[in-house]
């Protein structure tokens, strides 16, 4: 079995985002009053997943995808927290309609509602109404609610510590995962989310986050930013700030995902990082949609890369499926029930 940890319902259809817009003109003047829920039907859900993601799924070769509203639209920047409330539940009960259309394709991981120095317990509300009643298995964690100005306290202030504690009583993860950037210096998915994935990583290092939730886990995607490939900064900085290694400090806890879009990334991300940490994922459809004109293939068809590795057959069946299950226990509970 082939599970993608990383996909985001980038084909939505065009009523959700006409709803953003005009949500987004009710955050400029409240006086325009606030918008309607919009009725999507199941058959433009169909169209929309069937065109697409699923298409792309079969044809190449996966048969899950962890499902999340769309990253960068998150827009935590935005408006105030019961908009944020309002978008993420909107989001969040679309990814639910589409699993249940499709429940041996996708499974749900929740949109959180994050505003910059919000109340956290907002989104430990959210997170446990879409684990226990719509069935979600994780989460995405925005580190940076501000979108690029990075005004929120690191993840290792006890701020976060209430979404942590019903992480662990819930027994999902969460995949630190940036929305937009409003700051014209970072590009969003060419800069500020590999920026974030560094940054969380670093973060991570100089606190100890896992001594006080020994049990919470933590994805970084597009293959953890700069990490893997400035591994001897990493651990280097570790011992310069009087850090245990890296292997005991993080790795028990902090997994990478394969969203890096050429052989040789995913080549030194598997020589780098130990096969017990490294989870599928293709963020398809998603930042890099086009073809490689170098190799005839697209981007973001990461399977390939992974069956190109030089490493034995054990490996790549917990990158493909066995860590997953681990990672998102409810996932495998649900695959169990179905049979797989």
């Amino acid at each position: 079995m082939i599970i993608d940890c990383h996909g985001h319902y980038t084909t939505a259809p065009a009523a959700l985002q006409h709803y953003r817009a005009r949500q987004l003109e009710f955050i400029a003047d409240r006086s325009v009053g606030p918008a309607s829920v919009p009725s999507i039907s199941d058959d433009e859900i169909r169209q929309s997943i069937e065109e697409n993601q699923l298409r792309l799924q079969q044809e190449r070769g996966a048969d899950v995808t962890l499902f999340s509203p769309r990253a960068s639209a998150m827009g935590h920047h935005v408006g105030d927290p019961s908009d944020a409330v309002t978008w993420a539940a909107v989001c969040n009960d679309l990814i639910a309609r589409v699993v249940a259309l499709y429940p041996r394709n996708f499974a749900g991981v929740c949109q959180l509602p994050q505003t910059a120095g919000g109340d956290v317990n907002e989104s430990v509300r959210e997170l446990e109404r879409c684990v226990n009643g719509l069935g979600f298995v994780g989460c995405n964690l925005n580190p940076d609610p501000s979108g690029g100005h990075w005004t929120s306290v690191p993840l290792t202030d006890r701020y976060w510590y209430p979404l942590f504690e019903k992480m662990v009583e819930l027994d999902v993860p969460a995949m630190i995962h940036v929305s937009a950037s409003c700051n014209v210096n970072f590009h969003a998915t060419g800069a500020h989310y590999i920026n974030a994935d560094t940054s969380a990583f670093m973060q991570l290092i100089e606190g100890d986050l896992f001594r006080d939730w020994p049990t919470l886990r933590l994805i970084i995607p597009h293959g953890g930013g700069a990490v893997p490939y400035h591994w001897g900064r990493y651990r280097g900085l570790a011992d310069m700030l009087k850090r245990p290694p890296l292997k005991e400090h993080l790795m028990r806890n902090v997994f990478f995902d394969t969203c890096v879009y050429h052989q040789p990334g995913v080549d030194l991300l598997a020589r780098v990082i130990d096969a017990d940490n490294i989870l599928f994922g293709s963020e398809m459809v998603g930042a890099v949609r086009g073809i490689d004109p170098e190799t005839g293939h697209y981007f973001d068809d990461t399977r390939r890369y992974v069956e190109a590795l030089d490493i034995p057959a054990g490996d790549k069946r917990k990158i493909f499926e066995l860590n997953a299950r681990r990672v998102f226990p409810r996932l495998d509970a649900m695959l169990r029930a179905q049979g797989r």
